[in-house]
């Protein structure tokens, strides 16, 4: 089939968590040549009373029967973080397209028969990294791109909420986010941070803990620490920082990134996003950045603002995937970013079963 005429999608991982597979069905069909042909998910009866809704022509209960049985050219997957890369390879060898929630791979041998499939298909990886298509995120993308931060060298964020709770309700979580230590949900700050250091890679990353405070309903210590540190060094000299917290009880702030460069800073860590441009204010004091937000952002962004319809991240990032799908731009998340997002993380877990030594983070380029 064309994929200028139709591409139809099979999503994998429709119940579980926060429902990202049943939520992206209406992304999808939102946006053709996408079709939503076929929903699989291990549990029969949530998936049969969430298809109520749904109204998707085709359900399956096993992945590898999807792959087989439906006429699908691309998959969303939206199962655990350990199933990515298998369920990743299985589409990729079959040359589907794939579009994989985040993160990646749980170790650095699956990121590399990731990337062995990603050579050898003739389908596009793209890895789902939606807070990358957050507002304040392309505003300040551009304001990067144009100069206006002069040169960009220091970045800076964190992931800080109490997930307890939430590790007993997704079991997955209780093992592969607050189950290992280091820094294992690193794509809401890295993603963000590569995109206002464009061209840049995290080289080398050292990481240290806190220790460990707290102990599941069961009374099993977290194998993670409290709060875990990252700090890393990119490949021309630049600087960043990356806490996560995860276990400690307190209010949560969520998501924030800052940066800094020599003629400009941004940070969103104090609530409402602040901005610094010596070229429009050449005393060092706080802009209004609403004011200034509009002036910079993508034109999918001003459109879909203009239009009033509602668009969110998750549709600006299955934009991408189609016009990659289609030849129409680059992959902006493929293979080899997807890496980049992926690998500091895993070998944070390294440096911190070993003190904090720093360790290079391999480029998946050379594989």
């Amino acid at each position: 089939m064309s994929v200028l005429d139709r591409i139809n999608v099979g999503i994998v991982g429709v119940c579980g968590g926060y429902g990202r597979g049943g939520h992206l069905v209406g992304v999808f069909n939102a946006l053709p040549p996408f079709h939503v042909q076929a929903l699989c998910d291990v549990d029969r009866p949530r998936l049969d009373e969430a298809n109520k809704k749904l109204g998707v022509a085709e359900l399956y209960y096993d992945y590898q029967q999807m792959l087989e049985q439906s006429d699908i050219d691309a998959v969303f997957i939206a199962t655990p973080m350990d199933l990515h890369v298998p369920q990743a390879v299985a589409a990729l060898k079959k040359n589907l397209h794939v579009l994989c929630e985040v993160t990646a791979a749980v170790s650095i041998d699956q990121c590399k028969q990731l990337v062995a499939a990603a050579k050898n298909t003739k389908a596009q990886y793209m890895l789902a990294s939606n807070y990358n298509y957050h507002k304040h995120v392309s505003a300040v993308r551009q304001m990067a791109l144009a100069g206006l931060f002069g040169q960009t060298y220091y970045a800076e964020g964190g992931y800080v909420a109490d997930c307890k709770g939430l590790a007993e309700l997704t079991p997955w979580r209780r093992r592969w986010q607050v189950g290992i230590n280091g820094i294992s949900y690193i794509t809401h700050n890295l993603g963000p941070m590569l995109q206002w250091l464009p061209g840049r890679r995290v080289a080398a990353v050292c990481c240290s803990g806190s220790g460990h405070h707290y102990a599941d309903p069961r009374g099993v210590a977290y194998e993670a620490e409290d709060n875990c540190t990252m700090l890393g060094k990119l490949d021309d000299g630049g600087q960043i920082v990356i806490r996560c917290d995860f276990l400690s009880n307190r209010p949560g702030i969520g998501v924030y990134n800052d940066l800094q460069g020599t003629d400009g800073a941004f940070e969103t860590r104090c609530g409402a996003p602040r901005i610094w441009l010596k070229s429009r204010k050449p005393d060092a004091q706080w802009l209004d950045y609403n004011a200034i937000e509009g002036e910079f952002l993508p034109e999918y962004w001003k459109k879909s603002i203009a239009d009033a319809d509602g668009f969110h991240n998750d549709h600006f990032m299955v934009m991408d995937f189609r016009a990659a799908i289609q030849g129409k731009a680059p992959n902006p998340l493929g293979v080899h970013e997807s890496m980049d997002l992926t690998l500091p993380g895993l070998v944070s877990q390294l440096s911190i079963a070993e003190d904090g030594r720093w360790i290079d983070v391999p480029d998946s380029r050379t594989w």
